[in-house]
């Protein structure tokens, strides 16, 4: 199983990432259930703005574009801000945007037999409405969203400590990530004996 992760932080590299943290937690048992993962900060391409596929010269969308076709998994990583999904990942959901009319050689849109999975930080709530957010964007499109596919972490009400300077109940978002891992595994592995088919 390929499983791309896309960091949505507002960060470039080689800024601590809240969100790469937990993100890792997931990959760690992805890579243990025999995945073969690749994770992307999205802040360090220039990804232009737009809700096409490719936005012409200077675009870092068509690459990163080119290892989500090859995945069978794609997990959002995004921190919350202002109560509501990065910038970035924003622009990740509207550059998805772009493959809503493109279909396979049997006739079916391009993400189907695609899974999705999530995973949020912030130093307050909105956790699960960014992930309600995501998922009925890449729903959408066409991917196929796991039971219990994402987990979270947040400091509780009003301004606190970020993730990797808290150990705020970590324990619980680590668990519930391995959790993740292993129900979009099921599901992905689902869906390659048994694909969705193509339309009549």
């Amino acid at each position: 199983m390929k499983v791309l992760v896309l960091n949505c932080t507002l960060k470039p590299s080689p800024q601590a990432s809240n969100t790469e943290a937990l993100a890792l937690e997931v990959i760690k048992e992805l890579e243990k259930l025999g995945a073969d993962v690749k994770m992307i900060r999205v802040a360090d391409h220039n990804i232009i703005v737009g809700s096409k596929s490719d936005m012409g010269a200077g675009d870092g969308w068509p690459a990163i574009l080119e290892d989500l076709l090859a995945s069978d998994i794609l997990i959002m990583a995004t921190p919350t801000w202002m109560g509501t999904l990065s910038s970035m990942a924003m622009r990740v959901m509207e550059r998805i945007n772009g493959l809503y009319s493109a279909r396979d050689k049997q006739g079916r849109p391009v993400t189907y037999n695609k899974v999705a999975g999530f995973v949020v930080t912030g130093e307050e709530d909105g956790a699960r409405h960014v992930v309600a957010e995501i998922a009925h964007g890449l729903m959408d499109v066409g991917f196929t969203i796991a039971p219990q596919s994402y987990t979270y972490w947040n400091n509780g009400p009003g301004p606190g400590k970020a993730y990797l300077k808290s150990d705020f109940r970590k324990d619980w978002s680590i668990e519930t990530g391995k959790l993740v891992a292993a129900n979009v595994m099921a599901v992905a592995k689902a869906l390659k004996k048994s694909p969705i088919p193509p339309p009549a």
